[in-house]
């Protein structure tokens, strides 16, 4: 664990603070019964920083990545939403590069391989590097290769002394969560094909301001990116921008497609039409990214008042999705077992354990209809169309979905 002082982009020193989120535990550090009767349970100042010369957004105190990779509890499977997007990016992407099977592509944090798996499907070759094992046995059992690595320069001259060297390097949500820049971008400068491409999808930080979306701030999370702030960071690296995508995923996020400097296309229309709609925005200065803090309580008080209400009035909460993002706002909003009863995910891995920080207990999907609660307070509301979808029948005994991202919403 360590505070980080200066930029890990470009050195500069950290001055600005976006939001402080207070001491928080892991969010992906679920507890078993056993852990939450020891009451060991490390938190980590959660505070993420602005950097005035580069304009990249980061927390400031770094865990080790061994702490929070080495066996984790996140399978993309169990999300439909994540699926249709990951083979619909499969479709368009093979249509696009002309991929096939002489080509290769390699996913950097690959998980349970359920991307990789629509390209195996479609005959053509591919490497996974995925750094937790428990979920890496999952992608090979369903026959995709994968390497148990963490990525970076070490790793990828591994991968080119195997003359192996990608058509399409791919690195979904998982640039936010690296360390090292240089290593990492490195390493994926070294496996890139001189004519290669890399599909780079993070959370855009523009959309996280619009909509408060601060749960997406976490310690897993270093970075946060702008367009103008991932320009300078793949361009110090030996990387060009030259197209972007805004798919919906996370609340809006930035599909990023990047080539050796000095190859590749000219850019597009959409590069200079996101960095000009940033600029309106005013994220090329200090002075927009002011107000968010106040935003951020603002949204903490919905939901405590909401809580506090419903509980005054003898109604029972219940939560949807064991999600990363809704552990930093029942952190942040001080939620304990008193406001919310438990939570239920599909994800059987998480099933059996209790959230962090909160301790909510976490359930199978099937409880809440044995339960019947008043609220579902739908933690990852980014999901919320499939969610109200799947769990549509208790509006049948009269329970509403709370949505607490952007502003509290009750539904129906």
């Amino acid at each position: 664990m360590s505070v980080a002082r200066t930029c890990h982009s470009c050195g500069a020193e950290l001055r600005d603070t976006l939001v402080d989120l207070g001491d928080q535990p892991l969010a992906n550090a679920y507890l078993t019964s056993e852990q939450l009767t020891a009451g060991r349970e490390p938190r980590y100042p959660l505070r993420a920083r602005i950097c005035a010369e580069c304009l990249l957004v980061q927390v400031e105190q770094v865990v080790s990545p061994t702490k929070m990779f080495a066996e984790y509890a996140y399978f993309s499977a169990y999300s439909d939403t994540w699926l249709a997007h990951c083979a619909e990016y499969a479709r368009a992407v093979i249509e696009r590069r002309a991929l096939g099977p002489h080509s290769l592509v390699i996913e950097i944090a690959s998980n349970d391989g359920s991307l990789l798996r629509n390209f195996v499907a479609a005959g053509i070759p591919v490497l996974g590097v995925e750094p937790a094992a428990n979920v890496a046995e999952t992608a090979m059992a369903a026959g995709v290769p994968t390497e148990v690595a963490f990525f970076g320069r070490a790793c990828a001259t591994g991968i080119a002394a195997r003359s192996l060297a990608a058509d399409l390097v791919v690195a979904n949500n998982v640039l936010a969560h690296v360390p090292d820049l240089d290593d990492f971008l490195g390493g994926l400068v070294t496996v890139l094909k001189p004519n290669g491409v890399a599909t780079i999808e993070v959370p855009h930080l523009l959309r996280m301001l619009e909509g408060t979306e601060f749960d997406t701030i976490y310690h897993e999370h270093l970075s946060y990116f702008s367009l103008l702030a991932a320009c300078d960071v793949l361009g110090r690296r030996g990387l060009r921008v030259f197209d972007v995508e805004e798919p919906p995923t996370h609340g809006g996020s930035l599909r990023i497609w990047a080539t050796h400097a000095g190859s590749g296309p000219p850019p597009t229309e959409a590069v200079g039409r996101i960095l000009a709609a940033e600029r309106a925005a005013g994220l090329d200065a200090l002075d927009a990214y002011a107000p968010f803090a106040a935003r951020v309580e603002a949204v903490l008080a919905d939901v405590r008042r909401f809580l506090r209400d419903a509980r005054a009035a003898g109604r029972r909460v219940a939560g949807y999705g064991a999600a990363a993002k809704g552990n930093t706002l029942l952190n942040a909003a001080g939620v304990t077992t008193d406001d919310v009863a438990y939570v239920v995910d599909r994800n059987p891995h998480k099933q059996g354990r209790y959230l962090p920080g909160s301790h909510l207990p976490i359930l199978a999907p099937s409880h809440v209809r044995d339960d019947r609660p008043d609220y579902l307070l739908v933690l990852p509301w980014n999901l919320r169309d499939e969610i109200m979808v799947q769990m549509r029948d208790v509006l049948t005994w009269g329970c509403r979905f709370a949505v607490p991202i952007p502003r509290l919403e009750l539904v129906p």
